[in-house]
């Protein structure tokens, strides 16, 4: 676990204890606009100017002590002998800002870098090359980061066990020649595109850890993930693949409060059957330009405010 910060608790409930910004799906290519598969429109070149406003609300608002990319940095469009110039091009964005940035892959990184170079890149906080773990930026809560993609066919070298172990769960879940194609499917067994993943058994058993200790500590927990993990926060194509398992293991604790997610474009809220927030950020790249999607996370000791910006919407998730 990595301190952020000595968070102090405010004079009153009235006063955060601690703030974090956050933005979702960025996915910056120095490409004209362009289209998803549904039709609707992507702004690639306009996104890192979402980006620049963030940075600068943020910097203005003077309390946001770190903030949290929700992954897709840039997008699978971007020429790939442009990828590491368009990464950095990102992330000297992010370093604007006058705290810390915590990064997670998405499908669109991995489409771009190998999982072995974007660790580093992305200077995530592990003494490994998982990309995975948990911050305390005060000392009665916690936040984890999950790699949505550490059980994928992303990232991986094509000759990994983690690789061959993926595509034959795809094949087996997904008759489509196009992997990408949820053509067929029903219901969240949508889920099962190749540009979604799952969270490994390592990483399970070190989230259930997590989670224990932090029970353990009376910690209030918010949990960080590319891919949502509640059918009522985002459409069923856009699924963790082994969203159910992982919600297993939160359900075992009372510490989980709000599960943040990007990749479902559109955004989406949901309350699941423990009373645990699911909230799915709207994505940069889909903003018009002069407009935005990106806020801060006002935490108080009984409630989290996500405050938002034109079409991120504000949430209140009390507990």
């Amino acid at each position: 676990m990595m301190a952020v910060a000595n968070g102090a608790v405010g004079a009153s409930a009235k006063e955060p204890l601690f703030s974090f910004g956050v933005i979702a799906d960025v996915q910056y290519a120095d490409i004209p606009d362009g289209r998803s598969f549904l039709g609707v429109p992507r702004y690639y070149r306009h996104s890192i100017s979402v980006l620049q406003r963030a940075v600068n609300r943020w910097n203005k608002h003077g309390n946001i002590k770190f903030s949290i990319n929700f992954g897709d940095i840039i997008d699978g469009y971007c020429p790939k002998d442009k990828s590491l110039w368009a990464v950095q091009k990102v992330l000297d964005e992010f370093d604007k800002f006058d705290g810390p940035t915590y990064h997670m892959f998405g499908n669109h990184c991995l489409y771009n870098l190998p999982r072995s170079k974007l660790v580093s890149l992305l200077k995530m906080p592990t003494d490994s090359d998982r990309a995975y773990y948990d911050i305390s930026p005060c000392p009665n809560f916690r936040i984890v980061v999950l790699d949505a993609y550490d059980f994928s066919c992303l990232g991986w070298p094509h000759d990994h066990p983690v690789t061959a172990a993926a595509t034959k769960l795809l094949d087996e879940k997904n008759p489509n020649t196009d992997k990408n194609s949820p053509d067929g499917l029903v219901g969240v067994a949508r889920r099962f595109v190749k540009f979604n993943g799952a969270v490994g058994e390592e990483q399970l058993s070190w989230l259930n850890d997590v989670l224990q200790d932090a029970s353990t500590l009376h910690q209030n927990v918010i949990i960080c993930s590319h891919l949502p993990m509640d059918p009522g926060a985002s459409s069923p194509a856009a699924l963790m693949w082994n969203y159910d398992e992982v919600m297993a293991i939160v359900h075992r604790y009372d510490c989980v409060k709000a599960c943040f997610a990007g990749h479902d474009h559109k955004g989406g809220h949901s309350v699941d059957s423990h009373g645990v927030h699911h909230r799915t950020l709207e994505a940069a790249l889909e903003c018009p330009p002069s407009t935005s999607a990106f806020g801060h996370v006002e935490v108080y000791p009984d409630r989290l405010l996500l405050v938002g910006s034109d079409r991120m919407a504000d949430t209140e998730i009390a507990f």
